[in-house]
Formats: C-alpha cells, structure tokens, sequence
C-alpha cells in the first residue's frame, strides 16, 4: 500500500472535519459558538462582582442620605441589577456571532425581551418602598383599601411586562384579550364565590369595617386579630394564634362586632347579697361602690356613658345590686387591672358593712316521713334451707332488718 492510498482518505477526512467545524450546528462555526460561550460565562463570573461593587457603592451613597427611601429603593432592584450582566452576556455573545436571517431576529428578540423583563422587574419592586406616596390616600380610603391600590399596580406592572414581551415577539395582545373575555364570562359561570367574595371585600373596605389589626367577632364564624384583608378573604388569627382564613362572602353578610372600635368598655355585674342584709346595709353598699366609681379616672363619667348602681331584683337566693359602668380604657389587659380593682373595693365593702355575699342555695321542706316501711318482696323458692341457706341468694329481708 503506497502512501498516496492512505493520504487521500485523510485529507477526505480532515476536509469533512473542517465542514462540520464550520457548519456545525445550525450552519454556524463551532469556534465562534465556543468564543460567544465563553463571554456569556464570562459574565456570569463577573455577575457577582460587578453586582457586589455596584450596590455596595449605591448602598453607601444612600447611608449618608437622611431618608431611608433611597436604600430601601436600592435594596428592591438588587435582584433586577444582579440580572443585568446575564443580559449584557447574551447581547455580547449575540454580537459576536452576528447571525443572519430567522437566528438574527430570535437574537434581537430575546435580548429585548431579557431587557423589558429587567425593567418591569425592577418598577413592580419599586412599588412597596414608594408606597408612602400614598400615604395620603389613607386620609380618604382606608388603610386596606390603599394596599389593594398597591397590589392592583404591581399586578399591572407584571401583565404590562407580559404584553410587551409579546408584542416583541410579534403576538397580538388584542385578540389574546378579545378571546380572554368570552373565556371570562364562561369561567364567570362556574367562580361565582370567586367574584362574590371579591365583591363582598371591596365592600368591607369601602364601608371600613374594620382594618388591620382590629379586634374582631363574628357569632359562629370566628373571633380574633385581622391580619391581612385579601381579594377573597380575610385572615384572621384567633387568641390561641391559629390563623382562620374566612371567606369575605361571610364578612360582608353576618354582622361583624369590632372591638377596636370601642369608644370605652363595660363593666356590667349583678352582685347577690344575703337576704338578711337590711335596707341601711344595701344602701351603703350601693352609695360607697358609686363613689368608688364616680371618684376614680379609670372609670368614665356619667355625662359620657350610662353609668349607675341601683338595687335591681330579688332573686331565688339573694337580693340583687345591679352595677353597670365603663372604662376609659379599651386595652384588654388595662381592663382587667381596672375591673380587679373594682372587684377588690366591692368586696371590701360588703364585708365592711358586715355583709356577705348570696350564693345559690334551695331549702326542702318536708311535710312528714312514712309511716310504715315497704315489703320486701322474695321470689318463691329462695327462702331458706334446713341447712340455714339460701340457695345462693342473700336473705334480703334479714339484711334489711339489721338496717
């Protein structure tokens, strides 16, 4: 075999070599796919430190500004910064392959999709640390009605994004809505409780119900904290501090009892006394528990709310001293400390009086006893045996005689 029979079909190969080389994958060269690779990792190593330097510095140009604005606005477009090198990678790369026809325009597609993403990013995190410019809508719409405002934006920032990615690839966003609104009204059909309860909560916002926070009580459905008031329901969290996600469908139809509205809270009692407790005992009772309350600050004025002490009724076992008065505090524990107080002087004064509380008590009377006593009935044939048995059968007559 000469060298010319095996050096031919080497050069064959090297040539084939060559034209996968530079016609590999989608007819693009394979060198110029591995370079463009490599700048786009290249700016994936570079991400962390071009993203540390660049928020570091703006970090440390807001620390000497007054407000707090400005660092919470940098630390909400962290992650669209932290994002940019990835695209400025795909634009390089895209660059330096410089694709014709279809691959081009994909190209320039994505990089301007990857861009309109970035920014629809970093205006919906930019919505929160903005958000006290709308402080002043607290002053018309309440405070839950303002974070659906917030919400409602950065819903809008996303579907906004969304139809501009769209549009750049060349998808009509109109007929998309078009077709949306008759798949709207047949999905209408079957999420009425969906809408109703969306209803039902800009109803409970508009009328302020209630707001965050707020101690709330609905009569079967549930009692505690409001903590977020949502599109289609409410969280509340009871005192055990279990969370109870209620419908706003129920919110809005029941009656709702907001305790943190309360102007002042009540103390309402009915205090027995013996019945042996004369007229100048009661009286005194009655006059010192009202000065008590007249004289003490915690406790609010007659001019305010209803407020007495007054002989009430005569009940089964005791008579009656009916106390009704209110706080001036609403504070459930600060509450307590001033109904303990009342507590304590009430019994100091029943027992100064040499009086003493009733408690519930019911008195027999019996007319007389029976006379004779019943027999006791024994079944034929357990009486008893020669031998001083009973069959196995206790003598109950005689065990009743010895009683």
């Amino acid at each position: 075999m000469d060298m010319r029979s095996i050096t031919a079909p080497l050069g064959e190969f090297w040539a084939v070599v060559v034209e996968v080389w530079r016609n590999g994958v989608f007819g693009a060269d394979i060198g110029r796919l591995l370079v463009a690779a490599a700048i786009l990792i290249g700016f994936l190593v570079l991400r962390r430190l071009f993203t540390r330097f660049v928020v570091k510095r703006l970090l440390a140009w807001t620390d000497r500004t007054e407000t707090p604005v400005d660092g919470q606005m940098v630390r909400a477009v962290e992650g669209p910064i932290r994002f940019l090198p990835v695209v400025l990678g795909v634009f390089f790369a895209l660059e330096y392959l410089s694709p014709d026809g279809t691959f081009a325009t994909i190209g320039a597609n994505l990089v301007r999709s990857m861009i309109a993403f970035t920014l629809f990013w970093g205006l919906r995190n930019l919505v929160d640390p903005l958000s006290f410019l709308f402080q002043r809508l607290e002053r018309i719409f309440s405070a839950a009605m303002v974070e659906w405002v917030l919400k409602a934006i950065r819903v809008a920032f996303i579907l906004i994004g969304g139809a501009t990615i769209l549009e750049i690839w060349g998808i009509q966003v109109a007929p998309i809505i078009a077709g949306l609104g008759l798949l709207g009204v047949a999905v209408a059909l079957g999420a009425q409780d969906l809408f109703k309860n969306l209803i039902a909560g800009i109803l409970i916002i508009a009328e302020k119900r209630f707001n965050k926070g707020d101690w709330i009580l609905v009569e079967g459905v549930v009692e505690g904290t409001v903590e977020n008031i949502g599109f289609r329901s409410t969280m509340v969290r009871r005192f055990d501090r279990a969370p109870v996600h209620v419908p706003n469908a129920k919110l809005s139809d029941n009656a709702v009892t907001n305790f943190s509205a309360m102007t002042h809270r009540r103390i309402y009692w009915h205090i027995g006394v013996e019945y042996r407790t004369s007229v100048d005992q009661l009286r005194r009772i009655r006059d010192e528990i009202e000065a008590f309350i007249l004289n003490d600050p915690d406790f609010a004025a007659p001019s305010e709310v209803s407020t007495f002490v007054r002989i009430d009724r005569f009940s089964d076992s005791s008579i009656d001293i009916i106390l009704y008065c209110f706080t001036r505090t609403t504070v459930w524990l600060e509450w307590l400390k001033v109904k303990e107080r009342l507590a304590l002087h009430v019994k100091q004064v029943v027992e100064d009086a040499d009086a003493a509380f009733a408690f519930p008590s019911r008195t027999l009377y019996v007319e007389h006893l029976a006379g004779e006593r019943a027999e006791v009935f024994v079944p034929p044939g357990t009486g008893p045996k020669r031998d001083g048995g009973t069959n196995g059968v206790p003598d109950q007559q005689q065990a009743l005689d010895k009683v």
